[in-house]
């Protein structure tokens, strides 16, 4: 059995070409020869599903921005004395976020690894069909200057990051920012308050936070409202960058 062209301008208009073309390919394999219709048919749309899934999260993780785009949970390294276990990591990697809109702060020193745990989650949100954006804190307060020359791309920009599923703002604070960019930040928080989750991704804590903005009235209320329905994962002391650079050294490959 073959379809013909019109036959795929009708499976277009009903927006099954997907359905209709596995369902060619099971037909013309002789391993399905003994299933019946009902079942060839069913198994069709089951893997157009699966596909439009699939490309579904594609175009999520793509979007989102990470910067290391094959971070996974499955390959977090769960060493003593980094805070962290599969558990409680499967536990953020199955997570409904939109359902338990609570907050989470990563905390380390630098290279404790932060941005790769941070990506991690975020893809697995993706997988969730979660809709994710992550942006490092000097970039997005950048972005926010740029955008305020125009009023309509700058409400366009606070509202992406105010309705986003997840936001990660990572590298948060490290330096400072200046009052617009932190009206800019209350903004955005207050918008996804009890709504939507955040990621922070910081070296510094809480207490930090509010000596690193400008207006002391808007720091408590911009970390009020990260820190009081937040979970923490404080990373400890190891620098995974300095210990996956001595890991690479030892390898056969490794040259300088």
């Amino acid at each position: 059995m073959t379809f013909t062209s019109v036959d795929y301008d009708k499976f277009r208009a009903l927006r099954v070409t997907h359905v209709a073309t596995r369902l060619e390919e099971l037909i013309k394999d002789e391993a399905n020869d003994d299933l019946t219709p009902e079942k060839l048919f069913l198994t069709a749309v089951d893997d157009a599903l699966d596909a439009r899934r699939a490309n579904k999260i594609e175009k999520l993780i793509r979007a989102a921005g990470f910067p290391i785009m094959d971070a996974t949970i499955a390959e977090i390294d769960y060493r003593e004395g980094r805070g962290i276990n599969p558990v409680r990591m499967r536990r953020y990697g199955d997570h409904d976020w939109r359902a338990d809109p609570v907050n989470l702060l990563l905390i380390s020193p630098t290279g404790g690894g932060k941005t790769y745990l941070a990506c991690a989650i975020g893809i697995a949100a993706c997988h969730n069909e979660h809709t994710v954006t992550y942006v490092r804190m000097d970039d997005l307060a950048r972005r926010l200057v740029l955008a305020r020359t125009d009023a309509i791309a700058h409400q366009q920009l606070l509202n992406k990051l105010s309705n986003v599923d997840l936001l990660v703002i990572d590298d948060f604070l490290t330096v400072g920012i200046d009052q617009d960019a932190a009206a800019d930040l209350f903004a955005i928080l207050a918008n996804r308050d009890h709504r939507l989750p955040t990621v922070i991704a910081s070296q510094t804590g809480p207490a930090h936070w509010v000596g690193e903005l400008p207006d002391r009235v808007a720091a408590d209320s911009i970390v009020n409202r990260l820190a009081n329905r937040s979970r923490t994962i404080n990373l400890g002391e190891i620098d995974m960058r300095k210990l996956r650079h001595d890991q690479t050294r030892t390898t056969k490959t490794y040259w300088e």
